[in-house]
């Protein structure tokens, strides 16, 4: 193996350096750019005390100028190549700077510019090692990962297949044989009425062979009177043959259909239409940032590698209790407040506060309706949307109801405070456009979240939470999805579902990052990347029409349902 040159050694390479001084073996820490030697300290201390040397610039090692390679100009071979002529950019020695391709033309040290190269060349595998290679590394780990989860869902396809096969294969051996049996039936209906007239036949031939020995009797000449008699009886008179008929068999008719017919049946796979998303590349401007966060940042991340080491989704949903909140008809939406205070709406405009012995502290009538139009700032206050008078008022804890936020033209439709940093996000609707606005905790405008690529990303904001990770989820009744966007509002995904016809209504996060959506018969359960992970709660499981979610402080889920003002608080985190 070939050693590197002193140029080629990385500059953050491990390696030992010996002191360039005569007779010095201490260790190399420091560079002479003007007498291109490596020095140990002690050196270095004496260098710069000496007359003849004191004026050179002595720097850290890996702050050091790299000597120029002595090379030889090709058009003066005696002569070595120490000037770059600037504007031929080609390296040339002095007896060129005279010759008439040179003359007039600005020159510049070749050490200076290789110097600056080098570096340049350091900065650039520095960038390579502390991003590119590290990036593309995580790159092919997500790959990996990705390819494993194909592998998972076409194996979890593949098994549906079949599974799918083996009951239209049961459903066909089930009435196969139900047809089969009623074959059976018929062909003994059929059977016993043949049977019945091939007795009926038997009968009459044993009445014939009876009548023709009775002819017989007549016969004897000594039985002349009896003939006479019976000649003119109505026994002598024969019987008619029996009527019979030929029996209807019944006819099978053959199903009609196809390949196309079968494959409907047992369903079939397609590929979505879907744009393929590409692959986050983290910003090479944040590295540095990431490679050192700060305080605050490990701070939360200590807080939130706690919560997740620490709870957990159960194996299963318990209901804790029940609340009834009075003087409303539904629940369509819960804010939780302090104290172990709440408030509820139906979609009537009936605003209540209740404390958790069903006590009806305080009503209020809005223009509210089946939307998330009311929620509890950080500082305890109640503020809900006013969509007649386009305006945001704020309940005090004295039960002082001021106006806080006029909205313009557009119409307040859901609402709610950041539990990260106290911010207001109001879901608006203005002549059939959409958006999501954020007002800071004093009621300041400070971003609009409207168009995704062109399109519009709202249609009914009518239910608006927060993740734990700055998100802003919709649930969307207009788009039938729940749309979510990062904080800067750009688009993360949208869920539409597990079915055709869903119908979004309520909606909450908790400190696992999880989006808990109603859908008016069920709760979806979502990861924090919006990937379905089950339907928490079913009417198998007591709620009939969920239609708001809310988690409190202790993790517990609390579902309103329509057409009753009954709320049930379920435990799902352990």
């Amino acid at each position: 193996m070939m050693a590197l040159s002193e140029s080629q050694v990385p500059p953050d390479a491990q390696h030992y350096l010996v002191c360039g001084t005569e007779d010095c073996e201490r260790n190399c820490q420091f560079y002479c750019n003007d007498c291109y030697q490596p020095m140990c300290e002690q050196c270095r201390d004496e260098h710069q005390k000496n007359t003849k040397t004191k004026s050179h610039e002595v720097v850290p090692y890996k702050q050091r100028k790299r000597p120029l390679p002595v090379e030889q100009c090709k058009i003066h071979p005696t002569k070595e190549m120490v000037l770059l002529c600037e504007e031929c950019q080609f390296p040339i020695c002095y007896k060129c700077t005279a010759t008439k391709e040179h003359r007039g033309h600005a020159f510049t040290d070749l050490e200076i510019d290789f110097d600056e190269k080098v570096s340049l060349c350091h900065e650039e595998i520095a960038k390579v090692r502390n991003y590119f290679e590290p990036t593309s590394q995580d790159l092919k780990k997500e790959i990996a990962g990705d390819v494993t989860e194909i592998k998972k869902i076409m194996d979890g396809i593949r098994t549906s297949m079949k599974t799918e096969a083996e009951a239209v294969k049961k459903l066909v051996d089930t009435v196969t044989s139900e047809n089969i049996k009623q074959v059976g039936k018929i062909e003994q209906s059929l059977l016993e009425t043949l049977n019945g007239q091939n007795q009926e036949i038997d009968d009459y031939i044993t009445y014939l062979n009876d009548l023709i020995k009775t002819f017989y009797g007549y016969l004897c000449p000594s039985n002349i009177e009896q003939i006479t008699s019976a000649l003119k009886s109505e026994s002598f008179i024969i019987r008619p043959i029996p009527e019979t008929s030929k029996p209807v068999p019944p006819v099978f008719t053959a199903g009609q259909h196809s390949k196309e017919d079968v494959a409907k049946l047992l369903g079939m796979i397609t590929v979505p239409n879907n744009k393929q998303e590409n692959r986050k590349i983290k910003p090479m401007e944040n590295v540095s940032t990431q490679l050192k966060p700060t305080e605050k940042q490990r701070k939360q991340d200590r807080e939130k590698s706690y919560v997740k080491q620490t709870l957990s989704l159960s194996s299963s949903v318990t209901k804790v209790r029940e609340y009834t909140v009075p003087g409303v008809g539904s629940v369509f939406y819960i804010s939780m407040g302090k104290s172990g205070r709440l408030w509820g709406s139906d979609n009537s405009g009936n605003l209540v506060q209740t404390d958790l012995q069903g006590n009806q502290l305080q009503k209020i009538q809005t223009s509210g309706g089946s939307q998330g139009y009311h929620t509890v700032t950080q500082d305890g206050d109640l503020i809900f949307t006013d969509r007649d008078n386009k305006v945001i008022n704020r309940i005090t804890p004295d039960n002082t109801i001021t106006e806080f936020i006029k909205t313009g033209n557009w119409e307040p439709l859901s609402i709610h405070s950041s539990h990260i940093n106290g911010d207001i996000l109001v879901g608006m609707k203005k002549d059939g456009k959409s958006k999501i606005t954020r007002y800071n905790k004093t009621g300041t405008e400070i971003q609009n979240i409207q168009r995704h690529k062109g399109q519009g990303l709202y249609s009914d904001p009518h239910y608006i939470t927060e993740n734990i990770n700055g998100d802003v989820c919709v649930s969307d009744y207009g788009k039938s999805a729940v749309v979510v966007v990062d904080k800067s509002g750009q688009h993360r995904f949208s869920y539409t579902g597990q079915v055709l016809g869903f119908a979004p209504y309520g909606i909450c996060t908790d400190v696992l990052g999880h989006t808990l959506v109603c859908d008016f018969l069920t709760v979806h359960l979502l990861d924090q990347d919006g990937q379905f992970l089950s339907l928490l709660l079913t009417p198998q499981q007591g709620v009939k029409y969920p239609y708001s979610a809310c988690v409190d402080n202790e993790n517990n889920l609390w579902v309103g349902q329509y057409s009753t003002n009954t709320m049930t608080v379920y435990k799902y985190i352990q």
